[in-house]
């Protein structure tokens, strides 16, 4: 049973939440247009399945052309391999403001709804597609159910992808390139600079020798599966993880094949 103070934490987090929501979105009319525009993806894939699709280097070992005809969210620099791939994810999504500052002019060029953060409007601003995401702020973890009210980051732009497949009421997620592992080390969200090719991802360009990023914090990150697994099944939907050899345990294992059968 929650204290009375987890309680308050919670309550708080909502309320931050909801006046953060209400000031941008009624206050200005670019404010008014992105919560519009966002609210017209809710429960727009009912009962439907989709593939959230990581970068881990485990998708060098999937077979990706079993994609073709699903429903996907593209994370951060998939575009990497659209090329390859023969087709584009149905959705982006990209958190980071790092990745988001130096790959902007890329992220522009995305075709599928892009969604990101509201900060991210200082280097996507006018972009077409898009949809800027509130960010709850508060004083605990948080899955959010409705994302036109905001999203928690949960340390990884995974989790904001589930949240927003939930809004958009997918029955079922698939997980793939979700590795949970790197080849570097050091302290969780610390700022660094990639010395060479990247051996974390699927391509050794997705952070090249020069690109700043943020080392993962995957201890937090699976406070926030671990809250996407209880959303999701507490509304009789599935999150199941067909990850090639990944490291995550809170989901369900399935191979791709089964996970995709009808």
């Amino acid at each position: 049973m929650s204290s009375f103070g987890d309680r308050s934490a919670r309550i708080l987090t909502r309320s931050i939440a909801s006046t953060q929501t209400w000031l941008n979105d009624t206050l200005t009319s670019a404010g008014r247009a992105n919560s519009a525009f966002i609210r017209r993806f809710r429960n727009t894939h009912a009962r439907e399945r989709c593939v959230i699709i990581g970068n881990g280097p485990s998708l060098r070992n999937t077979d990706m052309s079993l994609l073709r005809d699903e429903c996907t969210f593209g994370l951060n620099r998939i575009y990497l391999m659209f090329d390859e791939l023969g087709f584009e994810t149905t959705y982006h999504v990209v958190i980071n403001r790092h990745v988001v500052e130096q790959c902007a002019d890329d992220f522009r060029k995305i075709n599928a709804p892009l969604f990101t953060t509201a900060p991210n409007r200082d280097f996507l601003d006018g972009a077409t597609n898009t949809a800027f995401l509130n960010t709850i702020v508060g004083l605990w973890p948080y899955f959010s159910p409705d994302a036109s009210r905001g999203v928690w980051e949960g340390y990884t732009v995974t989790y904001v992808a589930m949240q927003l497949a939930y809004y958009m009421g997918f029955s079922e997620v698939v997980l793939i390139g979700v590795d949970h592992r790197f080849a570097v080390s050091g302290t969780p969200n610390q700022l660094v600079e990639s010395t060479g090719p990247d051996a974390s991802h699927f391509d050794p360009r997705y952070f090249p020798k020069g690109f700043k990023w943020q080392l993962p914090d995957l201890e937090n990150s699976e406070v926030a599966y671990r809250l996407a697994r209880q959303a999701f099944e507490a509304d009789g939907r599935r999150i199941v993880d067909a990850t090639v050899d990944g490291a995550l345990t809170i989901f369900p294992k399935r191979s791709l094949e089964e996970a995709l059968a009808k």
